[in-house]
This record gives C-alpha cells, sequence and structure tokens, in this order.
C-alpha cells in the first residue's frame, strides 16, 4: 500500500466516523429523513456539477448505474436515513459503533453465502468482533438505551454491507468518479423525500451548532468521504480499503466524547478495542488470500 492510500485511508476513516456526531447534533434539532434528503441533494447537485464541468459525463455503463441505484439506496436512504432515525434516541458513540461491524458482515457473508475461503485468523477476528459489539450493547441495553434505535442501526449496517459490494462495481468503471459521487447522492435524496413527506413534520430549532453541522456533514461526510473512499476502492480494491474500517469504532467513540461530551464505560472501551481487533484481523486475512 502505497503513502498516498494509506494517508486517503486515514483521512476517510477521520471523516467518516465524525458524521455520527453532526448527524446527532442535527437530529436534536431537525426531523432527520428532512435533514438528510436535504443534504444528499444539496452534495448530490454540487458533485454533479463539478463534475460536469470536469467534462466527466452522465453516459455510465448499465453496471455503474446499477451500482449508483444501490448504492444510493442501500447507503445512503436505508444505512443513514435508519441511523438518523435512530440517533434521535441512541447515542452516536453506539450508532458508530454499530455501523463499524460493516467489515464483520460482508466477510460473514462471503464465508457463509457464498463459501469464500477465510483462514482461521479471519475466524477468530469474525466471532472476536461480533462478541465486542454484544458486549457493548448489552451493557448499553442495562443501562437503558433504546432497543429500536439499536435495531435500525443493526439493519442500516446490514444495508450498508450491500452497498459496499457496489462499490466495487461503480470504482472499477475507470471515469467519471465524482459524477457517480453526484449520482449516487441524488438517488439517496428522492429515495428519502416522499418518506420524509408523509411522516415528518418540518420543525426545525434553529442554532449556530446546527448549520455548522448540516454544511460539515453535507461537504465532508457526504460529498469528501465518498469520493476518497470511491478513489480508495479503485485505487487499492475493496478487501485493503476496507481495512481503515477498523479504525471507525474508536475514532466515531473519541470525537462523539469529545464534541458531545458522551459518557463511556470501560466495557465500552473494551468493546471498542476488541471490535477494532477483530475488525483488523478479519481483512488482514482476507488480503492474504487475494
Amino acid at each position: 500500500m502505497d503513502i498516498r492510500a494509506l494517508l486517503a485511508g486515514l483521512v476517510f476513516a477521520l471523516i467518516w466516523s465524525s458524521a455520527f456526531a453532526s448527524a446527532r447534533i442535527i437530529v436534536e434539532a431537525a426531523p432527520p429523513l428532512t435533514a438528510l434528503a436535504l443534504r444528499f441533494l444539496i452534495s448530490g447537485a454540487i458533485g454533479v456539477g463539478i463534475a460536469l464541468a470536469m467534462g466527466q459525463s452522465m453516459r455510465l455503463s448499465a453496471a455503474q448505474w446499477r451500482a449508483v441505484v444501490v448504492f444510493g439506496i442501500c447507503q445512503n436512504a436505508l444505512y443513514l436515513g435508519l441511523n438518523f432515525v435512530a440517533m434521535q434516541w441512541i447515542e452516536a458513540s453506539l450508532a458508530a459503533i454499530i455501523a463499524s461491524t460493516m467489515p464483520l458482515l460482508v466477510a460473514a457473508a462471503s464465508w457463509g453465502l457464498f463459501r469464500d475461503r477465510l483462514p482461521p485468523l479471519g475466524l477468530a477476528g469474525l466471532a472476536a468482533g461480533f462478541f465486542g459489539v454484544g458486549l457493548i450493547m448489552l451493557q448499553r441495553l442495562s443501562g437503558g438505551a433504546d432497543g429500536l434505535g439499536i435495531a435500525l442501526c443493526l439493519i442500516g449496517a446490514v444495508a450498508l454491507s450491500v452497498a459496499t459490494l457496489a462499490v466495487r462495481v461503480a470504482a472499477q468503471g475507470g471515469g467519471n468518479l465524482l459524477m457517480i459521487v453526484g449520482l449516487q447522492m441524488l438517488v439517496g435524496s428522492a429515495a428519502l423525500v416522499p418518506v420524509a413527506a408523509l411522516t415528518e413534520t418540518l420543525s426545525v430549532a434553529w442554532s449556530t451548532p446546527l448549520v455548522l453541522a448540516f454544511v460539515y456533514t453535507t461537504l465532508m461526510p457526504g460529498l469528501v468521504a465518498t469520493l476518497i473512499w470511491f478513489w480508495l476502492v479503485g485505487r487499492i480494491g475493496a478487501t485493503r480499503a476496507a481495512t481503515f474500517h477498523f479504525l471507525n469504532p474508536v475514532f466515531g467513540v473519541a470525537i462523539a466524547a469529545v464534541l458531545l461530551g458522551e459518557r463511556l464505560s470501560w466495557i465500552d472501551g473494551l468493546g471498542v478495542a476488541i471490535v477494532a481487533a477483530g475488525i483488523l484481523a478479519v481483512q488482514l486475512s482476507r488480503a492474504k488470500v487475494t
């Protein structure tokens, strides 16, 4: 892995992990799905506009269009939509930890459903990762964490795993990378608008933190992090790129503690360390057999 890919992976993990804290600020003051649909509309419009100015085309291959639709619906509408709704009731740190199980879910599906080879290190990593998440969730549930919020985040993690499989197709298409990023956000916005209109009332408690959080999440996790992820997958492959997800529970918990003042118990710390080690073990073992 070259130095550019290493730095890009670290920046991606940091930005991606910060999205949970900024989302928590947003959903405490605005309807979650409405805010998310607007975020995708703005991010997508910016991405498509810049792509057109760079000479990129909307003439994608059939495989790329399928990836755009699947990624837009699974990651943006389902994964982020469910997480935004859930974070009305659960802390950002817990949402970040659950979302970080995506590499574990992908590896488990590849091994259990598609019979991909997973060495003993990978199997041990799977067991450790799921044990760590279970340890944290049991501790949080006993402390009064909302069960519905946790369930929504788990469903979102499954949707994110499906979206990850679509990334490889889009990233291998060569050009039009920024166009693909922008279009999949517009797909997510289009999918969320009718749901938001039917289920939410437009009521916003305006404040400086809300505006800053919305601008940040629109530009950084919304556009920059997604673009970095597509570039990273295209440069080093999906398996190696996914290794950086082992940093997400660590960064996510740390950022939530600093920005939101969320308190963490020693069990949370232990669970995060176990999850991170499990994800790293799984990805290292998969890298050896690819």
